[in-house]
């Protein structure tokens, strides 16, 4: 699936991280792949200020095209509460939990995107919506597999729903324009599972270990959920060396 492994590694956060190639494929536009998960609260935000980025330079269009990261891939059909959770992966206090749901909602609020962070009450195991999300983008491109992807992660942090519901993910296809019937056949079994597995491993093999992960043009990495202000400065600056 991935291209060339990545070379010569520059900076990481707010800089750029050059690679080799990645995803050998022909754009149109700028090349955008979106490594990320369903319910991470910064990739919502790094794939909203991103989009506002390219909005404010002229005639640029993205080609995104998502690729996952599964953040709890050994996570159970029940899920777990999010408070227990994120104690037990991080060690937060209740305090510093707080401090950040307040940061994220405010970054979500200013890009037009709503967390609701009293309705996300558990974590679930988002490989379902991942197979589904290589789907659309193998079978349809990427604005549906994009449609899908904004979707999921609104009705995962504003609506607060099981996004490891198969009921629940079938009509979230259906409604972002996927084959009912197609859809239905795909979550009732395995299909693309071995797809995620491979793109996973093929990631942590290129040195990502951390989402949201941006990959532009198959050479430039970004990583974080940064501003739109720092995307739009890195975005301009991959411009004028291409």
């Amino acid at each position: 699936m991935w291209g060339r492994t990545i070379d010569k590694p520059v900076t990481r956060g707010a800089g750029l991280q050059v690679l080799g190639s990645f995803l050998a494929r022909e754009n149109a536009g700028m090349r955008i792949d979106f490594i990320s998960d369903i319910v991470c609260p910064w990739c919502a935000i790094g794939l909203y200020s991103l989009e506002a980025a390219a909005a404010r330079i002229p005639g640029l269009v993205l080609d995104l095209h998502f690729h996952p990261f599964e953040l709890n891939p050994g996570m159970g059909p029940q899920g777990q509460d999010v408070e227990e959770h994120l104690s037990e992966k991080y060690g937060a206090s209740p305090a510093a939990l707080a401090g950040t749901r307040q940061a994220i909602r405010e970054r979500g609020a200013a890009l037009g995107f709503d967390f609701r962070m009293e309705a996300r009450s558990r974590i679930y195991n988002t490989r379902d919506g991942h197979r589904l999300l290589h789907w659309a983008d193998e079978a349809f491109g990427g604005a549906v597999q994009r449609q899908l992807k904004v979707a999921l992660l609104k009705a995962y942090f504003t609506d607060g729903r099981d996004i490891s519901d198969r009921a629940v993910l079938l009509a979230l296809a259906t409604a972002s324009g996927l084959p009912e019937a197609q859809a239905r056949e795909l979550l009732a079994g395995d299909r693309y599972a071995a797809e995620v597995t491979a793109a996973e491993a093929e990631v942590h093999a290129q040195g990502i270990h951390a989402v949201p992960a941006v990959i532009v043009n198959q050479r430039h990495l970004i990583q974080g959920g940064q501003s739109v202000e720092v995307f739009e400065k890195l975005l301009r600056q991959i411009l004028d060396e291409s």
